[in-house]
């Protein structure tokens, strides 16, 4: 059955540290599949003085880097261009490079426009990476896959949704529909022994909304290993194989929105297959 409802994707990559997109790779394979057009976005940021009276070298290293990092952007680009040419897929191909804050705006305006977008996952919680995850997220109204080092082709067979009973948990699932149409197999876990699952939603209540979409979920409840939902979630999606993993992002309500929760945190950091993420 072919993916319905993806047809503009949005691919949203740096290439600072000369290191091959995953999400580039990921993103034109699940274009192919889909039948979708790709929107490429190869991004870097401008390096800005902090004061207006500088050296003439240090205004000369700063240009000189900015030149350096747009040349890498740009040469991402054109293997973007040229891998999407190869493989037959409809892509419009983008370089930016901007200061940071107008960057991650323009990355989120930009996610608002497709049905999702695709990134490259980061661990590290200071990288322009990461920032294009934030702002997919939380400023898009839209979902993002989250795309691990290594993943690099599209795959969706085996789904592994990760419901809690929130609401997160469901508009996840929801915005989804069409990969857990087209999987194999799909598996709702729900992992206790967290937090407080008492007035949440069951796998069970929500399984009949699946049937009726076409899906037919199997229910796996799991207690978390030492406490840890996340380590508990991750073992488990190795243990079955998960080729994807479906979950709401949560995050630290009395903080800056862009402070991921510990789950979400955690397999952010660690993920052993791409993660479907809504907010």
């Amino acid at each position: 059955m072919p993916l319905s409802n993806v047809k503009n994707i949005l691919v949203g990559f740096t290439e600072e540290e000369e290191r091959p997109s995953s999400a580039l790779s990921y993103g034109l394979s699940l274009a192919r599949d889909a039948g979708a057009h790709v929107t490429a976005l190869s991004a870097s940021v401008k390096l800005m003085m902090a004061h207006a009276i500088v050296s003439e070298m240090a205004a000369g290293l700063v240009a000189s880097e900015n030149k350096r990092v747009r040349a890498l952007a740009e040469a991402a680009a054109e293997t973007a261009r040229q891998r999407a040419l190869s493989e037959g897929v409809p892509c419009t191909v983008e370089t930016v490079q901007l200061h940071y804050a107008e960057l991650v705006e323009t990355f989120a305006t930009l996610c608002r426009v497709h049905d999702l977008s695709i990134v490259d996952a980061d661990a590290d919680l200071l990288t322009v990476d990461r920032s294009f995850i934030e702002q997919a997220l939380f400023s898009s109204g839209r979902p993002v896959i989250v795309v691990p080092h290594g993943k690099d082709t599209f795959k969706a067979d085996r789904i592994m949704v990760a419901w809690d009973g929130s609401a997160k948990a469901a508009r996840a699932l929801n915005d989804a529909l069409p990969f857990l149409q087209n999987a194999k197999t799909v598996e709702l876990v729900c992992v206790t022994g967290e937090k407080d699952l008492s007035k949440a939603v069951p796998g069970a209540e929500i399984a009949p909304h699946l049937v009726r979409h076409g899906i037919q979920p199997s229910l796996t409840e799991l207690s978390a290993k030492n406490g840890d939902a996340a380590e508990t979630l991750r073992n488990h999606a190795v243990l079955t194989r998960a080729d994807m993993i479906v979950m709401g992002a949560f995050v630290h309500s009395r903080l800056r929105q862009t402070v991921f929760g510990g789950v979400t945190q955690s397999m952010l950091k660690n993920a052993p297959a791409p993660l479907y993420l809504s907010y």
